[in-house]
């Protein structure tokens, strides 16, 4: 199967899930500046969230670029990652209309963490279906990136009943790591 397709779909179910994250956000009735401050923790979820959902795509689609055929495998890992990163725009919501309590801020790192972990699996089969050599397997080696942000996540989590400011300010840290664009791949695509 050509890549095309996986891609389309891929991006097309990502500008889904940050078109529900926007309309999410509701109208302030009043049209003053106090109007606006009790949406300010949905506001925070949202940029957070357009962030996180923003690194996924660009990363998605660098690491879709060293792709020569598309197997059962990758198809199916592609939807567990667009699975969970499908449950974005809930958690989000849930998160910012509750600012930021221990519950929803323990859920939303699940969902980080779950689509963390997909797209390590993702990334790893399409290492195995392209082999060690590949410009994938090549670019990300030991991947110390991915293996962090999980552990973050997970640490994250467990914080999150306790100390939920910290779960966030973990949260906004992996994004600060992802924010910068990966140039793994770039480098060993320039390479050969």
């Amino acid at each position: 199967m050509e890549k095309n397709r996986l891609e389309a779909f891929s991006d097309g179910v990502i500008a889904i899930i940050i078109t529900i994250m926007v309309l999410e956000i509701k109208v302030p009735h009043g049209e003053g500046l106090g109007a606006l401050l009790p949406l300010l923790p949905v506001f925070l979820s949202y940029v957070l969230s357009f962030i996180y959902i923003g690194i996924y795509w660009n990363n998605h689609h660098h690491m879709l670029h060293t792709v020569r055929h598309v197997s059962g495998a990758i198809l199916w890992a592609n939807l567990h990652l667009l699975f969970w990163l499908s449950l974005v725009p809930f958690v989000t919501g849930w998160m910012g209309e509750n600012h930021f309590a221990a519950l929803p801020t323990l859920v939303y790192g699940v969902v980080l963490l779950m689509a963390a972990i997909a797209y390590w699996i993702l990334q790893n089969i399409i290492i195995a279906s392209q082999g060690k050599a590949s410009i994938l397997g090549l670019a990300v080696k030991q991947d110390w990136k991915g293996k962090s942000s999980i552990l973050a996540y997970a640490t994250a989590v467990v914080l999150a009943l306790w100390i939920s400011w910290l779960s966030l300010a973990l949260y906004v840290l992996v994004a600060l790591m992802w924010l910068l664009p990966d140039k793994r791949i770039e480098r060993v695509l320039a390479e050969r």
